[in-house]
């Protein structure tokens, strides 16, 4: 049996607890596991929660950019109590956007290196978000010995993707990819080997997808459309991603 993988999914967001069952029926239909990513703490123990109903359900734990301000030391604890039933730390990373004062990235990077020396420290993979910081975060990460990153929504530079396979890194690309030319030139560019998949739901689609969030159901069409641009079948392209994902989580 071979399974599919959405590298980077938030399942854990209050977008799909009314749907959660159906949810986890078409996971098992489909034969899709998930990378459930969290956001802070409240959303880490909602994650943690959730990954308890099916086995489908990878957990990552973590605090993202977005509340890189608040407390983290809860988040911290939980994920040291549940370093044996968790698969990964994420989503973790730095993000300028988000920066109210020029206090606010310094205080991103000790957040982002303090999830990165846990997750060095038990041995897990990383979901990193990088919207506009790539350069930082390869940066940062080269203080830490991790090969198991994931640059989820990989949105760089032809130049930055070279470095990021150069580094061993995954990249990951999602429904964008389906109907965007700067995805598909970035995916004929990417290593085969270091290539995964993601919706990053509930985030909104357009074109084809008419602005509805990103479901689980939308990985068959983005692993379509990269087989596609990489000219390879559809169950070639499969075989790979499953390789990679079990390489990238590490299981």
């Amino acid at each position: 049996m071979v399974w599919l993988f959405d590298s980077h999914i938030h399942l854990s967001d209050t977008d799909y607890f009314e749907d959660i069952e159906i949810i986890l029926n078409q996971m098992k239909f489909l034969q899709i596991k998930s990378c459930c990513v969290s956001m802070n703490y409240a959303n880490s123990l909602e994650t943690l929660n959730l990954s308890k109903k099916s086995n489908l359900i990878l957990p990552f734990l973590g605090i993202h950019p977005e509340f890189a301000t608040e407390n983290i030391s809860d988040c911290v604890e939980l994920i040291r109590k549940n370093h044996n039933e968790i698969i990964g730390i994420g989503e973790i990373g730095l993000d300028p956007t988000y920066c109210k004062n020029d206090a606010d990235y310094p205080i991103q990077k000790n957040v982002f290196e303090t999830f990165l020396s846990m997750a060095e420290k038990y041995e897990k993979p990383v979901s990193i978000h990088s919207r506009k910081s790539l350069d930082d975060i390869f940066d940062v990460m080269s203080s830490f010995s991790t090969k198991h990153a994931l640059l989820h929504w990989f949105d760089g530079s032809k130049k930055q993707l070279q470095k990021a396979m150069d580094l061993g890194f995954y990249v990951s690309f999602g429904p964008v990819s389906v109907y965007a030319d700067d995805k598909k030139s970035l995916i004929s560019k990417t290593d085969l080997s270091q290539i995964l998949v993601e919706t990053d739901g509930p985030v909104r689609f357009s074109r084809c997808f008419e602005m509805k969030s990103g479901q689980i159901t939308f990985i068959p069409s983005v692993i379509f459309n990269i087989s596609k641009v990489l000219k390879i079948t559809y169950d070639e392209m499969v075989e790979i991603l499953e390789k990679n994902s079990i390489a990238y989580l590490g299981i």
